[in-house]
């Protein structure tokens, strides 16, 4: 029998409490890195699931976590520079790195600081509210899809697999990493931007709007031909399964958003910049994408510059 996976959880905002959670209920053994107060708890709730941990495993540091067989990096595209020093304390040999975030770029980056083979990556579909530091709710879906980074599935890759199956979580395994990364972002780059863009409106909200609808789905058609030019062939229709989950949401407000509210840095370049420049390496222009991430990052420079003249004032 093959020894358990000792997990560590970098990132316990919704996504990694959640997964983590799910894994520690399972029996895993599952350590979370949290900033600030350190919780005894951790209480998950949604459609047929009410799990409570008592006590969980928290640290404040990385350090005190120790080498670990398995890292779930769960902290925002915004923080990657924070995980060069958080990891190094995690590793031993064979330690592998796994990768929740949204967008493109977070495995190069992951690679590129602690060696490509230690790199898998895995697309979490799934609607989630953070309600308090000890409280998550899931509101819909919850699966995720899990692949190598450059590679094929390998042996090791199914053992991960199986981990999240043990806890519940249904984990479809991909030998094509990148291109499941485009068919999330057919999702992500018009709803979590036209959530904010439109005034700060939900899901439902959009898709329920006319004119809204239709600039969704055009945009969602422009990223699918962009990942055929990027050569991650997506079928012509990858758009309708999407439009699908979305109308099983409910009034959900996409992560981007709730940052943007909370006056968080927002996923500017994993979500938007970096599609489109890999579009335009490829020949490919992706007009409604450029236009969202011009419009967003205009509007986080405004905030920006708003928020350094009230600092300047106040000193």
């Amino acid at each position: 029998m093959r020894q358990p996976l000792r997990i560590a959880v970098v990132g316990s905002g919704a996504i990694g409490s959640y997964y983590g959670g799910k894994l520690a209920a399972a029996g895993c053994d599952v350590h979370f890195l949290v900033r600030g107060d350190l919780p005894r708890l951790l209480h998950i709730r949604g459609p047929g699931e009410d799990i409570r941990l008592d006590p969980i495993n928290a640290y404040s540091s990385t350090k005190e976590i120790g080498p670990c067989d398995l890292v779930l990096i769960a902290v925002k595209a915004t923080s990657n520079h924070e995980i060069v020093d958080l990891v190094p304390s995690l590793l031993r040999e064979r330690t592998m790195l796994l990768t929740l975030q949204n967008g493109l770029g977070n495995e190069e980056f992951l690679a590129e600081h602690f060696g490509g083979e230690r790199v898998l990556g895995a697309l979490c579909f799934i609607a989630l509210k953070r309600v308090s530091q000890t409280e998550v709710e899931r509101l819909a879906h919850g699966d995720i899809v899990l692949g190598e980074y450059g590679r094929a599935v390998q042996m090791r890759t199914n053992e991960v697999a199986e981990e999240f199956r043990s806890a519940g979580i249904r984990c479809e395994l991909t030998n094509d990493l990148t291109g499941e990364r485009w068919r999330k972002l057919v999702w992500n780059i018009p709803l979590n931007g036209l959530s904010i863009l439109a005034g700060g409106i939900d899901t439902a909200a959009i898709i329920a709007d006319e004119r809204l609808r239709k600039l969704t789905l055009e945009i969602m058609n422009e990223v699918i031909l962009a990942a055929n030019n990027c050569g991650h062939p997506l079928p012509a229709d990858s758009w309708r399964e999407l439009m699908k989950r979305t109308e099983t949401m409910g009034r959900f407000k996409p992560s981007t958003l709730l940052d943007w509210e909370a006056g968080k840095p927002i996923e500017l370049e994993a979500i938007w910049g970096e599609p489109v420049r890999r579009a335009r390496a490829a020949k490919f222009a992706m007009p409604h994408t450029e236009m969202l991430y011009a419009l967003l990052t205009n509007l986080d420079e405004q905030r920006s510059q708003k928020n350094s003249t009230a600092l300047s004032r106040r000193v």
